[in-house]
This record gives structure tokens, sequence and C-alpha cells, in this order.
């Protein structure tokens, strides 16, 4: 106890210095912080899993997927022969289209802070299927659950994030115009019924309207065009999610789909979840592969250097007082531990300030971490980059003071006193 308030002692002893060293850890340490919850974000989503496994059905030699919507039932069904005893049924099933739109009908207009991306599906599917979504208690999708309802009274009811509510200016409740950009020439009129959980950050800047809704627009748009159907009209449904318990229900699933003679044209692929965004993601492999293992390694290193020199400077001015310690009758190897020790006290709660700040406000305030890539518009922090920043802060802290912690522990007694004398 006594040697701990020794250390606190000296760190309060150069005020100033103390708080520029703690502010260039806090800095470099959020920075790593954000880096790694991209990171570790993009990792989770990447990896495979051996249950509870996420096939993705889309088409096969085109990107982005339009598959005609009669395959809508097969596939959900997973292509299961009802005459086979062994053939394998998904747990749950999703199908997927995108409207993507604009609330500004002037096309010289419209931007980023009036688009509107919307999935096209059975609402009820997204309390059970949407990824981060399913594993929510009902109390933590109340919003969601209260907004499904509310689309089954509702054919043209929406649920859209609040990111993208707060971008609209929009609130449930309000009625808002979406004028079709990959559907041209439909426009619908929405009424906004709901918003997702603030738990899941990911969807902040989605929205869901119900399949039976455009379909009817599309029917709607054949009659007012001499019984021409739209363009999109055989091509709206892009991607079936379905859930099976383990990976040898995946492989039978699999091989049930593409032997099937009704998905021929055209022809589709199944994959696992994971395997379908670490394909999705290859556009930005360079990205990421620059981010973890140079950014990152180099914030660390600069972060080692801050605190190297800090501490250097600090040993510099103490050496008499080294020397006094020596006389005194402390031992080198406790005169190290005391440079090290208050180097990575200093490291620690620095570290484990800023990762609480980006915890609270980035979770807390924004939602997420607004850094779209790919189709995730934010991130999470997630609890771990507590211990993340503190592990950083300490890590790094001991590295930069070993060398200066051991001139301390070497100073020469006799060495220090001639030159006083």
């Amino acid at each position: 106890m006594k040697f701990l308030v020794l250390v606190v002692e000296n760190i309060r002893r150069n005020i100033v210095r103390t708080t520029l060293t703690s502010l260039g850890t806090m800095m470099l340490v959020l920075v790593v912080t954000l880096v790694f919850t991209v990171l570790t974000s993009l990792d989770k989503v990447t990896t495979e899993k051996s249950s509870n496994i996420k096939a993705i059905v889309t088409e096969k030699w085109q990107n982005p997927s339009m598959m005609p919507i009669s395959y809508a039932a097969g596939l959900s069904a997973g292509a299961a022969d009802p005459t086979d005893p062994k053939a394998v049924h998904p747990q749950d099933s999703m199908t997927w289209g995108f409207f993507v739109g604009s609330t500004e009908s002037d096309p010289t207009k419209r931007g980023f802070e009036n688009l509107f991306f919307s999935f096209i599906m059975d609402p009820e599917k997204a309390r059970t299927m949407f990824d981060n979504i399913d594993v929510l208690t009902d109390d933590q999708a109340r919003v969601l659950i209260d907004g499904i309802k509310k689309m089954k009274e509702t054919r043209n009811g929406a649920i859209i994030g609040e990111g993208r509510l707060a971008k609209l200016k929009k609130r449930i409740g309000d009625r808002i115009t979406v004028y079709g950009r990959n559907y041209k020439d439909i426009n619908l009129e929405l009424e906004i019924v709901g918003t997702f959980p603030k738990e899941v950050s990911q969807y902040s800047d989605s929205s869901m309207i119900r399949r039976d809704f455009l379909e009817t627009e599309l029917d709607t748009y054949k009659a007012s065009h001499n019984n021409k159907p739209h363009a999109m009209a055989e091509k709206s449904l892009s991607l079936v999610w379905l859930r099976v318990p383990d990976r040898p229900s995946f492989d039978k699933l699999t091989e049930q789909i593409l032997t099937s003679p009704s998905f021929t044209n055209p022809a589709v692929k199944c994959e696992t979840s994971s395997t379908a965004i670490s394909s999705f993601l290859d556009a930005f492999r360079d990205i990421i592969w620059g981010v973890r293992w140079l950014l990152a390694p180099a914030c660390m290193l600069v972060l080692s250097l801050v605190i190297s020199n800090a501490i250097s400077i600090s040993v510099r001015e103490r050496r008499t007082e080294f020397a006094v310690l020596k006389v005194l009758g402390f031992l080198p190897w406790q005169i190290l531990t005391l440079v090290l020790a208050e180097a990575i006290l200093i490291g620690t709660l620095s570290g484990l300030v800023s990762a609480g700040l980006a915890y609270g406000i980035i979770n807390g305030v924004w939602g997420g971490l607004p850094f779209p890539i790919a189709f995730f518009p934010k991130f999470a922090v997630p609890i771990n980059s507590l211990w993340w920043g503190a592990a950083m802060g300490a890590t790094t802290a001991f590295v930069g003071s070993f060398f200066p912690a051991w001139s301390a522990r070497s100073v020469r007694v006799s060495d220090v006193f001639a030159k006083v004398a």
C-alpha cells in the first residue's frame, strides 16, 4: 500500500506532463478501440458456425441477385420433397427483396439525407431471422414487436430505423412518399408505424415494408400500362434466408436446392451467411487488411513512443532522487518497478477511461459507430472494449517505459553526487 501511495504521489508531482501523457494515451486508445470495433464485428459475421446455421440462397450468375418471386415458396421450404422422409426442412425462413428510393421527387436534389433503403419481406420474420434481433428479449425488441403488429393492420406500413428517421426528420405516425430508383416509376405512399431496437445499430439506416404491398403496387402498374408488367415484376426476390440446426443439415439442404429442377432458370446457389458476407466484403479486403495490420500496430507504436518520451524526461529529471533512494536502501529492481508502475498506472487508467467514454457515447448517444462499409451502416462498440482499452494502455505503457525504467535502475550513486558536488 505504501508503495502504491508513493507511485501516486510521484504521478501527481508533474500534473501537466501526466495530463498530456494521459490525453495522448486516450486519443490513441480511442483510435485503436474504434478499429477493433469494426474488425471484431466483421470477424463475427464472417466466422463459420457449427450450429444454428443461416443459409442464403441467391442467383448464381448475377450480382445483385434478382430471382422471380415464384421461387419464394419452394426455396422457403428448402426444396424438400414431401414424399422423402429424409428430406431436410428449414427451421425458419425469410425472403428478401430490396427497394431503393428517395423521399425527394426532384432527381437533381436527391442525396444521402433523403435516401430510402428498405427490405421487402414478411415483417414477422424480422423478429426471428434478423441477425442480432433474434437473440433480443421481448422487452428489448418491444418497439419492433409493436411495429410488426401495426404493419399487420396497415398494408402500407413501414418500419424505419432511428438513424434514417433522424435524417428524414420524421417520426412514428408520419407519412412519407418514396420515389423508386431500382423500381422506376413505382412510388410508395408509406405510413411509419415503428422502428428497430436501439440495441441493434446495424439496422439504424434501414427500413422494412410488406412484400404483398409492393406486389400490389406492381399489379397496379401493370393495369395502368396496358397490361405490361413492370421490368422488376419477375426480379423482385433477391435473397432467401434459411435456418438449419447443424452442418450436415445445411449440406443436405444445399443438395436439395441445387438438384431441384425448379430453380434452374435462373440458376441459384446456396451458401452459409458467413461465406456470403465474406464474398461480399472481398471488395473491402485491402482496406480491412491495411486497418488490421498497418493502422492498428502503427497506433500502438506511436502510443509506446509517446509514453517512452514522457517517462524518459521524468527519469532524467529525477536522477538525483533515484540516487538518494539507493542510499536509503532501495534495491535496483524496486526503482525499476517504481518507474514501471507509474507508467502502467497512467496507461491503464487512461485506456480504461478512453474505452469507457467510447462505449458510453458511441452506443448511448450515437447509437453505434457511423462507419458505413458494405451493408453495415453502424457498428456497436462491444463491452469487451473496456478491457481492450485498459490492456492496450497497460501494454504500451510497459513497452514504452521499460528502457527509461532500466535507465533509472542503473543510476550510479557516485556519478550523480559527483556532479552535484
